[in-house]
């Protein structure tokens, strides 16, 4: 975990521009939905800003448009929301020891499938600035697509939206898939993964579970097996890591001279 924090903040930025771009194109579709739940743009956009989880607040949106109580939206949430609580618990994790409670609080506020994504697979510990850096820029990306898909997203045609919505799947591809190439452990638990997800949209009672559900015990199960069959040694992990910091640096400065 080498760098200082200002280093660490503007990678975060930069790693988090794609991200952003897609939380923008993806958002659009969530405003629609808090249009029609009887949102203003304004609310919609703060509604965003301070919670920032995708299927959480299509499920919220919903039921509020259906007339759902404060109870209901409240448990939706926490049930669509929970798998967020295992990618917390696994980001702190990365985190030295020393970290002050302050930032790991900060921290916890923006934990997304794509932002939990490229900040775990920072080799070593993780910086907390890296996190800020990369919440900065994904943030505001997915609080204005929804500001702007509900001034907006009705004007659009239905294939245009419909297009918009892809966009975040090829994204979570683009993370997952650069690690996975460099691990084949890594690989074989992506592809199980995949297999036991499609497996869950077909198999009786399990089907019939919340999408969140699915994927806590998904997660547990197959993150869980793969932690017992495969454990990581953080010391050989750190030693290689400072290997191929010291390599990198030796080939930077061959390069420089020649």
């Amino acid at each position: 975990m080498r760098g200082t924090n200002k280093s660490w903040f503007a990678k975060g930025m930069r790693d988090a521009i794609p991200i952003a771009l897609g939380y923008l194109a993806v958002s659009f579709t969530l405003g629609i939905a808090a249009k029609n739940a009887g949102f203003t743009p304004f609310q919609a956009f703060l509604v965003s800003f301070t919670n920032n989880a995708s299927a959480g607040e299509f499920a919220g949106f919903t039921l509020i448009a259906a007339g759902g109580g404060y109870l209901e939206v409240a448990i939706l949430i926490l049930i669509t929301n929970a798998r967020y609580l295992l990618m917390s618990c696994a980001l702190s994790q990365k985190l030295p020891p020393d970290t002050p409670m302050i930032q790991r609080l900060l921290l916890s506020y923006d934990v997304t499938d794509e932002l939990f994504g490229i900040s775990v697979a920072v080799p070593g510990k993780l910086n907390p600035y890296y996190s800020f850096g990369a919440y900065t820029v994904a943030l505001p990306g997915w609080a204005f697509g929804t500001l702007f898909g509900t001034l907006m997203g009705s004007i659009l045609p239905a294939n245009v939206v419909s297009a918009l919505s892809v966009g975040l799947y090829g994204m979570f591809l683009a993370i997952i898939i650069p690690p996975a190439r460099k691990n084949k452990i890594l690989a074989g638990v992506v592809l199980i993964s995949m297999g036991a997800s499609f497996a869950f949209t077909k198999l009786p009672v399990v089907h019939t579970l919340s999408t969140g559900t699915k994927t806590i015990l998904l997660t547990i199960l197959i993150a869980g097996g793969a932690a017992i069959l495969f454990p990581i040694n953080e010391e050989e992990d750190d030693t290689k890591n400072t290997e191929s910091s010291v390599l990198n640096n030796n080939e930077r400065q061959a390069s420089h001279e020649s």
